[in-house]
């Protein structure tokens, strides 16, 4: 795994509320974090150009990109579908890295893509709506392995992939999801992005294991982690990036960054629906909190 040589420190995944946040307090931040697929509108393969920003998106991007380093987040790639991976997407990550440089890219262990029976005539598919887990076994291994290899063959800077949320079990797993972690960096050469609410949420609907998690995980891999918060829906806790981080993750990262020794960076994620809870004030608040859990262990 190629890890990169700068710590970043405590980073801002931009969402459509953090524009004003960004331009007026950029001391509150070492680094910030886009989700390239709100940034674009994707037409679908069969159109030509396929891509087009959205309305000043990359005027913006390149103008944050000269005053702190950027990541990558995608939601778009669905790495874990058996039947689709999606090469022009990659081309057009590798497009956007050519122009922003990434520090590292990264997207989230699951799929979201499915071929779509009625439309197969025309390459035609259908999108979950939501990431969902892959199952741990040997066969979804050596899939995305390969397709690991493909990417960063593709483009030139470290990737990672998102240990991801569940809100149903898969039954009979090969593997724990450490060990397929585990396997997978070492296969692939990938690292992982920790997303400590992800790993919150699953213990707390179904009864996973923090301390065993952590343990099994090969820490060394772990390059960057998400905080987040989420809320109560229908009986679950949801990871729904609602308001402040959840005071159990403080928890989990102080814990993380004390054990971890190749962490890069911490990110602040919350849904632009929380700005109204949270403004300026108390976006400022959460990153200053991160930071001093930071620079007592980094």
């Amino acid at each position: 795994m190629h890890v990169p040589s700068q710590k970043l420190g405590v980073g801002l995944l931009l969402n459509p509320a953090l524009p004003q946040f960004v331009e007026s307090h950029p001391d509150a931040f070492d680094y910030l974090e886009l989700i390239p697929d709100r940034e674009w509108a994707d037409r679908g393969v069969k159109i030509t150009p396929r891509y087009s920003f959205l309305d000043k998106s990359l005027d913006f991007l390149l103008r944050a990109r000269e005053r702190k380093p950027m990541l990558c987040h995608s939601i778009g790639l669905s790495i874990g579908s058996a039947a689709i991976f999606d090469t022009g997407h990659v081309d057009q990550l590798r497009w956007l890295h050519e122009r922003l440089a990434f520090a590292w890219h990264s997207d989230h262990l699951s799929f979201s893509r499915l071929p779509d029976a009625l439309a197969a005539a025309e390459g035609g598919e259908m999108h979950t709506a939501i990431a969902l887990p892959v199952p741990y076994d040997q066969e979804v291994l050596e899939l995305i392995a390969g397709r690991v290899a493909r990417i960063r063959a593709l483009i030139d800077c470290p990737f990672l992939l998102e240990n991801n949320v569940y809100y149903a079990e898969t039954p009979d797993q090969e593997m724990s999801e450490p060990e397929f972690l585990n396997r997978l960096c070492q296969d692939s050469g990938c690292g992982i992005l920790l997303d400590l609410h992800n790993l919150h949420v699953n213990a707390r609907n179904h009864g996973v294991s923090v301390e065993s998690f952590l343990r099994d995980l090969d820490l060394r891999t772990v390059v960057e982690l998400h905080l987040a918060g989420g809320d109560e829906l229908l009986g679950f806790y949801t990871d729904s990036h609602a308001g402040p981080v959840a005071e159990p993750v403080w928890d989990l990262l102080a814990e993380t960054l004390r054990a971890a020794p190749w962490i890069r960076g911490v990110t602040f994620e919350f849904h632009e629906s929380s700005y109204p809870l949270l403004k300026i004030d108390g976006i400022a608040a959460e990153l200053k909190r991160a930071r001093r859990i930071w620079e007592r262990y980094c």
